[in-house]
């Protein structure tokens, strides 16, 4: 299946006691509806997400965020909302691609959701169900009441669920169940409430007790971190698991241009110059490379194109620093660097001291975890007929996730579309950017 995910982050949260819409409540860094889409990302099914904001947030606000964020590796649209719930989910619909045909929806106040109960809807979405929602059994004793308090009846709770997003629908009943109510007055809470008005079947699998809705302001106690970890409820997100990543990076560099010969932001002497945009640092753009891997953030020339002027004989140190920026704001911290430089001339080994010294303070490491290699290739291929110089490098480090992303950029707690341009943007998470939506009809 063509599956998408629609998060709606459009609400204003007034029920939670606070003049910032909850969604945009910071846990761990981030705003809760960054957590949503980070743990949809990590679906393998999942084709793309689409995140509904308030129609006066600061989209480029958002995108900045997403984009600074762990790398979510999965197309991203940002939609306007509406004023209702109902209003917001069908503009997220109206996002989807024309060729998908599953959508989960999900409430962005639920940070905690977890990967095995967004499974739990898929599998049940694949074995044929046109409409699937997470439900909790209930443990209270109910009563319904009337106007004055006066108990009515007592419910069997044996036949109640408390229900949870995300929700699973077949895309096209969710897109023409909307377009039934539009305009109707017809109210509902969730998009199940939908498919039922609509007549069609809902299917209830097993709910997951910790995906906590944040609405009152008791609620926001969950998102404080706690002295210490039981394995049980919401806090359970408050522990970072460190996670071992590894980047490589390779690069190539021809002989014979205006740039002086440099490796590891340290200047070669000698007769030897090199083609290049920037200064032409083979050894610290293939380092470059390996960082941006172990985040997944693509590779240098989407990051510094040579197409940009600004760039021009710019000091590739620079490069890498910025770089590494965004990797400790991504969670990622590198501890250890494995460099190769592949050259039949020049001699490496008397400038391996400086070389080695320089990198390890670009990455802010001891010299005992950077280790410098050079080989030549036997006078074999372009590197052994002196025609150029490559290299090769492999960064090791742990990410942590759910870094403070958010805390560092800050998000303004009065939010306008200050870009004056239309909210309807399309953010690819996998190759940076942003350009008019794609795929998407008019609400």
């Amino acid at each position: 299946m063509n599956t998408w995910a629609v998060v709606l982050a459009a609400g204003r949260g007034l029920r939670s006691g606070r003049s910032l819409p909850k969604q945009f409540f910071t846990h761990r860094g981030m705003p809760l509806f960054l957590h949503s889409l980070l743990t949809f990302a990590r679906i393998p099914a999942l084709h793309g997400l689409v995140l509904v904001l308030p129609p006066d947030c600061d989209f480029d606000a958002v995108n900045a965020l997403i984009r600074d964020a762990p790398s979510l590796g999965l197309p991203c649209l940002l939609r306007a909302g509406g004023e209702s719930r109902r209003e917001s989910s069908a503009s997220g619909v109206a996002a989807l691609p024309a060729d998908c045909d599953a959508v989960l929806v999900h409430d962005a106040a639920r940070p905690f959701v977890t990967p095995a109960l967004i499974t739990r809807v898929l599998e049940a979405l694949e074995q044929g169900s046109r409409a699937v929602i997470p439900g909790i059994a209930v443990t209270d004793t109910l009563k319904e009441v009337d106007a004055a308090g006066t108990v009515r009846k007592s419910l069997d709770r044996a036949c109640l669920r408390a229900v949870q997003t995300p929700q699973g629908f077949a895309a096209e009943d969710l897109r023409k169940a909307h377009e039934r109510v539009r305009g109707a007055g017809v109210q509902v809470t969730d998009d199940a409430g939908l498919m039922e008005y609509c007549g069609i079947p809902v299917t209830v699998v097993p709910g997951d007790a910790g995906n906590v809705k944040i609405t009152t302001p008791e609620d926001l106690r969950l998102l404080r971190p706690m002295p210490a970890y039981d394995g049980c409820g919401p806090d359970r997100l408050d522990v970072q698991t460190p996670v071992p990543r590894s980047g490589f990076g390779y690069d190539v560099h021809r002989y014979g241009g205006n740039r002086p010969l440099v490796l590891g932001g340290v200047l070669i002497p000698g007769d030897i110059t090199v083609h290049a945009h920037s200064d032409g640092d083979v050894l610290l753009h293939a380092l470059t490379d390996a960082l941006l891997g172990c985040i997944c953030g693509g590779d240098i020339g989407l990051l510094f194109p040579d197409s940009d002027p600004e760039l021009e004989n710019i000091a590739s140190g620079i490069l890498l620093t910025e770089t590494l920026e965004r990797c400790l704001a991504a969670g990622f911290r590198p501890e250890h660097a494995d460099l190769t430089v592949i050259a039949q001339v020049p001699r490496i080994a008397p400038h391996r001291d400086a070389v080695t010294d320089n990198i390890a303070k670009l990455l802010r490491l001891d010299r005992s975890r950077v280790n410098l290699k050079a080989t030549t290739e036997e006078k074999l291929g372009f590197t052994g007929e002196k025609k150029g110089i490559k290299a090769v490098a492999l960064v090791n480090g742990f990410l942590t996730p759910a870094s403070d992303v958010a805390g560092r950029l800050g998000l303004p707690r009065t939010f306008s579309n200050r870009s004056g341009q239309s909210p309807d943007r399309y953010f690819d998470t996998t190759g940076g950017g942003v350009s008019p939506a794609t795929g998407a009809s008019a609400p």
